[in-house]
């Protein structure tokens, strides 16, 4: 028996501000996201421009602002936008709300305006993790830290430049745009800032793009590192949900990713539910599961290739009972590459696409 601790426990009714706001958005379930935005704005941006007057900088500052941004904001702030960029937030009455979180709290939160919905929206949920996916892990050895360093290092240095050239290539003239003015908005804000105060900037913008953008690749190559090659265009088979985990609870159910891939704009607090709802489904695709672990502790496991404890947290969605070793062999059959239609050739742990 599954048993499904996310999501359990009903929500607190909104207070007389809660229910002001309520009147700005689409969906009522969305409220959280209206007070974290406003949060993170009258905290952060107090303390990013105290960051940058403070002369000399001292270090607890510049350590206390980081403290403040990645243990109270980022991990809510990254899923908020991943739920807002599938949903909108705010009503058509309000609509320029809406550019509050892609916006004006992305440069402080580790993302350049607009690429976030560029990759995600316009380019990872069509292609599926398939091998036109630019964040595609099918080709790489997923437990293999050479092959994750390859795949962050490629996205890192290049991946701006084949976003927009396969958004420019496919026609989606509003994409391509989007995503290059936002990181160029963001490089050009950020050399005009360098002259003012180098080390202020560093902190403030530099430092939070590099770990948030580290942190993104690490959750997709968890979400996507347990592949079944006879079946890689399934998300039950493609991608992975963990459940009952602090992190659930803390951002918005991410952890439900298969979910999430068979009906993108599925309200997140539908997550735990669906997934009880069709644990037979689940069940007879032959779907990954693991419960208290989440995507960065898989990443973490997979890199130390810790296979037993993951096997100790696989959920039996029923069926015939597996042992320990049986367990093990497959997620070590999971996380091999895979050759999609278009030749390539095997060099270590990555499969080089040849282009023709």
């Amino acid at each position: 028996m599954v048993t499904i601790l996310d999501g359990k426990r009903p929500p607190r009714p909104p207070g007389p501000l809660g229910r002001r706001l309520s009147r700005l958005i689409k969906d009522p379930r969305d409220l959280p996201f209206v007070t974290l935005s406003f949060s993170a704005l009258f905290v952060l941006a107090p303390l990013a421009l105290a960051v940058f007057l403070v002369d000399p900088l001292p270090w607890w500052l510049a350590v206390g602002y980081l403290a403040v941004l990645f243990v109270g904001f980022v991990d809510r702030y990254t899923l908020m936008l991943h739920c807002t960029s599938h949903r909108r937030l705010f009503t058509r009455r309000y609509k320029a709300l809406d550019q509050l979180v892609p916006l004006v709290l992305a440069p402080f939160m580790g993302q350049t305006p607009y690429t976030y919905y560029a990759h995600h929206i316009g380019m990872h949920h069509p292609e599926n993790n398939l091998g036109a996916d630019l964040s595609s892990t099918m080709r790489y050895r997923r437990d293999s830290v050479r092959a994750f360093l390859h795949y962050l290092g490629t996205f890192l240095g290049a991946g701006i430049v084949q976003l927009v050239t396969y958004h420019r290539r496919r026609g989606h003239r509003r994409l391509w745009r989007m995503a290059l003015a936002g990181e160029l908005g963001w490089l050009a804000g950020v050399i005009a800032l360098a002259f003012v105060d180098p080390l202020a900037t560093l902190v403030v913008f530099i430092v939070p793009l590099v770990v948030v953008r580290f942190l993104m690749m690490a959750g997709n190559w968890a979400q996507h590192a347990f592949i079944d090659p006879a079946a890689p265009e399934n998300p039950y088979r493609n991608s992975i949900t963990s459940i009952n985990t602090r992190y659930n609870r803390r951002c918005f159910n991410d952890g439900y990713h298969i979910g999430h891939h068979v009906k993108a704009n599925r309200h997140w607090s539908e997550m735990p539910a669906d997934f009880e709802d069709n644990l037979a489904r689940y069940r007879d695709e032959g779907a990954i599961v693991f419960s208290g672990i989440d995507y960065f502790q898989i990443w973490a496991l997979l890199m130390a290739k810790r296979y037993r404890t993951l096997a100790r947290h696989l959920v039996d969605l029923g069926g015939p009972p597996r042992d320990e070793a049986t367990r093990v062999a497959l997620l070590q059959a999971r996380t091999r590459p895979i050759l999609s239609d278009t030749p390539a050739l095997v060099t270590g742990d990555v499969l080089h696409q040849k282009t023709t």
